[in-house]
């Protein structure tokens, strides 16, 4: 049996195809009746688009980690996260799947891990991609998205939303368990 599906390219990556993004994914949400979808947003802004766009679902926004740019400092702004809590959405902030202690040792070190290898090997299929495929692992971790049943993960190429796929997610400890079961948009340039 085949299916076929129609997907989204944009043809450059960027915040500018947030909303376009946030509309096919609600759209492929409603077909399919899946009801989780893991959104990443560093300053809030996607994730207030996201819980403003996306009501009646169970919106999860995955920050950076406090620490992530520097030092104790946390990229989400208080306004922004009360506006994702008061509009319905929960707010993950954790160590990034791909970055932790990979990052550091990189920084000590000059070498890489095998989550250096995983996350480049994904960026192949853009950086959004790589995002999604991360959030839906870090949400998996937390508890807050089902292990039984697809959800919709939703990433940038740096600002906003341009990429959006379907999974059947896995925590990190079981990440080749995850499937990217499809993709309802992504930038086809880099």
């Amino acid at each position: 049996m085949e299916v076929d599906k129609q997907i989204l390219y944009f043809t450059e990556p960027g915040e500018g195809n947030t909303d376009r993004t946030l509309e096919a994914a609600r759209r492929r949400a409603e077909e399919l009746g899946v009801r989780d979808i893991v959104v990443a947003s560093t300053r809030g802004v996607t994730g207030v688009k996201a819980v403003q766009g996306l009501k009646g679902y169970n919106i999860v926004v995955v920050t950076h980690s406090t620490g992530f740019k520097e030092p104790g400092k946390q990229e989400l702004g208080e306004e922004e996260a009360e506006k994702i809590r008061s509009g319905g959405g929960k707010i993950l902030t954790t160590g990034n799947a791909f970055a932790g202690v990979s990052r550091a040792l990189r920084r000590k070190f000059d070498t890489v891990g095998p989550a250096a290898v995983v996350a480049q090997t994904l960026r192949l299929f853009g950086q959004g991609m790589k995002v999604c495929v991360e959030i839906a692992a870090m949400a998996s971790d937390a508890g807050l998205i089902p292990m039984n049943k697809d959800v919709i993960a939703i990433a940038g190429s740096g600002r906003g939303a341009d990429t959006a796929v379907v999974v059947k997610p896995a925590n990190t400890s079981r990440l080749f368990d995850l499937v990217v079961r499809e993709i309802i948009a992504k930038p086809s340039s880099l």
